[in-house]
């Protein structure tokens, strides 16, 4: 199995939302990481088919998607970051009435077991019977990917799938999607960090449109040796380093406080080992940088 973007091109009249991506994944988890309007979306919904590009092509096993037609379109999964659910469903309902959009031919038997089998996966089981309007946001996210693995597709879309989700919901959807992951592509927008850290088989990064950097978690940190310094400042120094520096984190001590900086060199401070959210913060700094102000 192979996904090819060839040169992706998507042009809107006053702005360039992807500008010649490229790449080829196979099976695994692979993090689509970068700041809210990098292209992200633009780019999940042209590979689903939803969007056509200004130029470019997306190809499944050498194929053209527009050539594979319906063909595509059986073997993919797709979670938009905002699903659209019917509020007067119940959660069952929902998953039933998807299972004959996407025209899976299950008996009445097969139809239930899957069903209870995705809202288990998903920990919906005992709210399977509630209409979706009763639900929180956290709990149609949590639908939306039952729906996207309904009909066990060889590529899963998922764009901003943790959304609304606390940090136990977080952690099972990792648990489910690396389980998943095994026999299809999977690619899962975000611009949080611990979302892929540990599942991706690759991190592609996406700003402005462009990709600027691809490679195994551990060999964006291994780039980032040398980048990342600690260094003990007065209380009162913390503006200023904040205005003039990249500071990934401040931890406050006693009698003074000790920053975390990501940057090419920082005189007085001392190498520190680097992880992943220093990779992201020294890849968009302009984004990082407005964050803290």
């Amino acid at each position: 199995m192979e996904l090819t973007v060839q040169n992706l091109v998507k042009q809107y009249p006053k702005k360039r939302a992807l500008d010649d991506v490229s790449f080829l994944l196979r099976e695994g988890v692979y993090g689509l990481l970068g700041p809210n309007g990098a292209g992200k979306t633009t780019l999940i919904n042209i590979i689903a088919g939803i969007l056509r590009p200004t130029s470019g092509k997306v190809l499944w096993d050498g194929k053209d998607i527009d050539d594979l037609d319906w063909r595509y379109r059986e073997l993919l999964g797709f979670q938009p970051q905002t699903p659209s659910l019917y509020k007067s469903f119940r959660a069952d309902e929902f998953l039933r009435y998807m299972a004959a959009v996407k025209g899976l031919k299950l008996s009445r038997k097969e139809l239930d077991h899957a069903v209870d089998r995705l809202l288990d996966t998903v920990n919906l089981r005992e709210d399977g019977k509630r209409k979706i309007g009763e639900f929180s946001g956290g709990m149609r996210q949590r639908l939306g990917i039952a729906q996207a693995l309904l009909n066990d597709p060889k590529l899963l879309l998922l764009d901003e799938p943790t959304a609304g989700l606390d940090p136990q919901e977080r952690v099972r959807l990792r648990n489910v999607i690396a389980t998943v992951a095994l026999d299809k592509v999977v690619i899962w927008t975000t611009h949080i960090v611990s979302d892929i850290e540990f599942i991706a088989r690759d991190i592609l990064m996406l700003k402005s449109g462009q990709l600027i950097a691809r490679g195994t978690p551990q060999e964006l940190v291994e780039g980032m040796q040398g980048k990342v310094f600690t260094l003990p400042v007065q209380p009162g120094e913390v503006p200023q380093w904040q205005d003039k520096a990249l500071v990934g984190n401040v931890q406050r001590r006693e009698g003074d406080v000790l920053l975390r900086i990501v940057a090419d060199e920082c005189p007085g401070g001392l190498l520190a080992a680097p992880d992943l959210e220093d990779v992201y913060l020294y890849h968009f700094q302009e984004v990082s940088r407005e964050g803290e102000r």
